[in-house]
């Protein structure tokens, strides 16, 4: 099974300012979630960003705070530690379409098609790993949606608990990719109109 572009919505989880210089590999990470946002901006993937009480752990960090702004992603303040408890889930699925006329009377796939085109395909990568975008990830499966996590994106305190929760993550059904599988997955093929643009991001 391969990542479907035209399905998917990428959410970045708390890569906040007075939180990341404290995590393992902290650069790399930043650099790979800045190349997600450049990418999904590139592809016109929906692109959403949290942050963990902002208050407390400031905002997402600068360099990729612009990206997410030129990208028109939409922002999430939560204080829960699973971004689904604070709205997530309803800020990805679109609102229902008016219907004209009346609606019941419509045949139940005219119905079905009414409620809008749905991306349920979540494209996660976040820290730290083994807490915020662990609760988030799991409780988007339970949501129902199909959830793939950018290992290469996400990190944590200590390598175990990175690794631990990339683990339990697997182990629930989520898929994990790297950053540049995500690329390629959504490109499809080198006759991709933004295939050099996005390729020039992961060079």
């Amino acid at each position: 099974m391969l990542l479907e572009l035209e399905s998917s919505q990428l959410v970045l989880v708390d890569y906040q300012l007075r939180l990341m210089p404290a995590l393992h590999d902290f650069e790399t990470v930043l650099l790979n979630a800045t190349r997600l946002a450049q990418m999904a901006a590139a592809l016109a993937v929906p692109v959403f960003y949290t942050e963990q009480n902002p208050s407390k752990l400031g905002e997402t960090m600068p360099g990729l705070l612009d990206v997410l702004k030129a990208a028109r992603a939409r922002p999430l303040a939560k204080m829960q530690f699973s971004a689904v408890e604070e709205g997530l889930s309803d800020m990805l699925r679109p609102p229902p379409k008016p219907v004209q006329g009346n609606a019941r009377s419509l045949p139940k796939h005219l119905q079905k098609a009414s409620a809008g085109e749905e991306r349920d395909t979540i494209v996660l990568a976040g820290c730290e790993a083994h807490v915020c975008l662990l609760q988030t990830a799991l409780d988007l499966l339970e949501d129902e949606f199909e959830v793939w996590v950018v290992t290469d994106a996400c990190s944590s305190r200590t390598e175990r608990n990175r690794d631990a929760a990339f683990d339990r993550l697997a182990g629930a059904g989520v898929e994990l990719v790297t950053t540049e599988m995500v690329a390629f997955e959504w490109l499809r093929s080198a006759e991709h109109p933004a295939f050099k643009q996005v390729q020039g991001l992961i060079k």
